[in-house]
């Protein structure tokens, strides 16, 4: 037995950096991880790998810019648990990164639709599973520019900030009428394929491993962490 043996998570961007290595430490811990992104091939390597490591999961091709392919996923995992435990939502994109005056219309939209209007989708949807979990936790992924945006990032900030907002709210609706508690989680600077896009001068070697977030992520799981909770994760010393 270990600390997550019978719990169900669902780890979005599960088919690389941060999503993965915390859909792996999931795993480990003995929780069924049901792993969701939008490419089939590399989900399928995540999953040899919890497999390989003693684990077990699910493989769950969706692409958060459909919203009748999130609610398919609910019902498919409604069906099959009838619960849900943990969400840990990691998937994102990134925009590019230009001047508010210069922001590329589509590129907007589709960074607003992933980024926030497939947040209140998953909420919308899930819900109802995490409520039948006797301890779910609903863990969001955000980052620094939400809060504190800067030049040129502005497509992305506003869209993870209207994300913040979002499950903010549903940290307050939900948190003195049931067990659902919600963490945002700032993961900082992270040796991601994102990271590499934005700051694509810097020594990777330089930040650290999405593993050291996904070690922190799976301890605040087992945490009595109040709702709605908030952190950054900093780098080892």
């Amino acid at each position: 037995m270990t600390a997550l043996t019978g719990q169900i998570a669902l780890v979005t961007g599960a088919s690389a950096g941060i999503g993965a290595a915390t859909a792996k430490a999931l795993a480990a811990a003995g929780a069924h991880v049901v792993l969701t992104a939008r490419t089939a091939k590399a989900l399928e390597e995540v999953e040899e790998a919890v497999f390989q490591a003693g684990g077990s999961a699910t493989i769950a091709p969706v692409d958060l810019t459909d919203g009748d392919g999130i609610a398919r996923l609910a019902n498919a995992v409604a069906e099959r648990w009838g619960k849900l435990d943990i969400v840990v939502h990691c998937a994102a994109v990134l925009p590019e990164l230009t001047a508010v005056r210069d922001i590329d219309q589509t590129q907007f939209s589709k960074a607003l639709t992933v980024n926030a209007l497939a947040v209140q989708a998953l909420i919308a949807r899930f819900d109802p599973l995490l409520k039948a979990s006797d301890d779910p936790r609903f863990v969001h992924l955000t980052t620094s520019v939400a809060s504190a945006p800067r030049a040129y990032w502005g497509a992305y900030a506003a869209s993870k900030a209207a994300a913040e907002v979002l499950v903010t709210c549903y940290a307050e609706e939900t948190r003195n009428t049931s067990k659902v508690r919600v963490a945002i989680v700032n993961p900082g600077a992270t040796r991601t394929a994102m990271r590499a896009k934005a700051y694509p001068g810097e020594d990777p070697v330089s930040v650290k491993l999405p593993e050291v977030v996904a070690e922190r992520l799976l301890s605040l799981l087992g945490e009595q962490f109040a709702s709605p909770h908030r952190e950054s994760v900093n780098p080892p010393s």
